[in-house]
């Protein structure tokens, strides 16, 4: 990579989501799936990695590897834990952690809705309801208006269209009758004293009706961050699968590209940015998702080891959108940091090809900080840089972490061997 292929504020980062993180989300319609009878979630969130309280710790950590940026997601539901009662305890508590992202020199891209609402608007019909628009942009408009000064880019929500990818592989219902036989769905409409057809929860709401929903809020949000803070760029993100087509897939995978990406992505135009998030490539069949060619690499998660698909999925999404791009996610689940290693330096060889290409891309962060809770999967998958003992909570530095520290500090050239600066590969944090 030469000097300039980077631009100079490019954003080097990486990314949290606040129930992943956090712990204790109690008010989150998340911790009420992952709790009812028949749920999907191999596990409950509980206490996470605790980041909740050890945020100040970790922002220095991040800092300290040489990243300029940490994207990470506010909770809707401590916001606003009751319909129309907002938390000042909470906002102030975000304020800290904001601030503290500033006293540390990073950057702030902060996502208003990583795929959990609070449980009274799941009761409300959720991400179906005609409600739910407003509802949002009135929390987004009190989060600008309280926090907005020390925002620098504004996701208003997290992958909107994987409930789609979801119904591909029969993890999400396409029609809302047919949650009357998914056992957590049922579960959860017990709970809440209503019927599984209104559980429209957002990350395994599919429907057409779910698509008009979010696509209202987003744009409701977006009015509202630019009314109160005209100066941030907004933008959502989207789950960029690249998708390939195996013999005889060819009509169903442009069919997927159309249902799973495009539309979100014409959607976009407009905005100032669009997120993409993207980990590996998809294969379809003439039925649908179907298994890579025999041989490839794979990760612990199933997936092919193809860290180009970074790539592709920037041009297509520029193509469609015209819209600046930012990599909100990108990354691999392993048990091998060599493989991680790997992963990252190939994706962002890819990433510099589409610069070099004329894409605007603005920043690359990765997925994620920290191994934390993947929701239905629990925490068996290792997404991050860092470790976490959750026994103790002791944070470990992983090679990765120090890779993507050196091509920040160097704003991506030629990598070398990152020097002693309190950090081991594999140990803790020295103080």
């Amino acid at each position: 990579m030469d000097d300039t292929v980077f631009p100079d504020r490019f954003l080097w980062g990486s990314a949290t989501s606040a129930h992943q993180v956090e712990g204790g989300n109690v008010n989150s319609d998340s911790w009420l799936l992952e709790h009812v009878e028949g749920s999907a979630f191999r596990e409950a969130s509980w206490d996470a990695i605790d980041h909740y309280h050890r945020f100040a710790d970790d922002i220095a950590l991040l800092a300290a590897l040489g990243l300029n940026a940490y994207r990470f997601s506010l909770e809707w539901s401590r916001i606003e834990p009751a319909e129309g009662l907002f938390s000042q305890v909470a906002i102030d508590h975000y304020r800290d952690v904001l601030a503290c992202c500033r006293a540390y020199g990073l950057a702030t891209v902060v996502t208003l809705h990583h795929f959990t609402s609070p449980i009274w608007l799941l009761a409300k019909n959720g991400w179906e309801s005609p409600e739910t628009p407003g509802l949002f942009a009135r929390y987004v408009r009190r989060v600008m208006e309280e926090l907005g000064d020390l925002i620098d880019m504004v996701c208003t929500m997290n992958e909107p269209n994987l409930a789609w990818t979801l119904a591909d592989v029969g993890m999400a219902p396409r029609e809302a009758s047919g949650r009357a036989v998914d056992p957590m769905l049922c579960g959860c409409a017990r709970a809440l004293g209503t019927v599984p057809e209104a559980i429209a929860q957002f990350q395994f709401a599919a429907t057409e009706r779910a698509f008009e929903t979010k696509l209202a809020a987003h744009r409701a949000a977006v009015a509202a961050v630019r009314e109160v803070c005209p100066d941030k760029p907004v933008g959502w993100t989207i789950a960029a699968s690249d998708i390939v087509a195996a013999p005889g897939g060819e009509q169903r995978a442009a069919a997927a590209q159309e249902e799973l990406c495009e539309r979100f992505y014409r959607a976009s135009r407009g905005d100032d940015f669009i997120g993409v998030q993207t980990y590996s490539r998809t294969w379809y069949g003439p039925d649908g998702p179907c298994d890579p060619p025999e041989g490839c690499e794979m990760t612990m998660q199933g997936e092919e080891f193809y860290p180009l698909a970074v790539s592709e999925s920037i041009r297509r999404a520029y193509a469609v959108s015209d819209c600046s791009i930012l990599v909100t996610e990108n990354g691999i689940a392993t048990e091998d940091d060599a493989q991680r290693v790997r992963f990252y330096r190939q994706a962002i060889g890819g990433v510099a090809a589409c610069i070099r290409e004329g894409v605007p891309v603005l920043g690359y962060i990765a997925w994620s900080a920290f191994d934390n809770f993947e929701w239905v999967f629990g925490y068996g998958p290792k997404y991050g840089i860092i470790a976490v003992d959750r026994a103790t909570q002791r944070r470990l530095v992983k090679p990765s972490a120090l890779c993507l520290g050196e091509i920040a500090r160097t704003n991506g050239r030629e990598i070398v061997p990152a020097t002693d600066d309190g950090m081991q590969p594999g140990g803790e944090v020295s103080k």
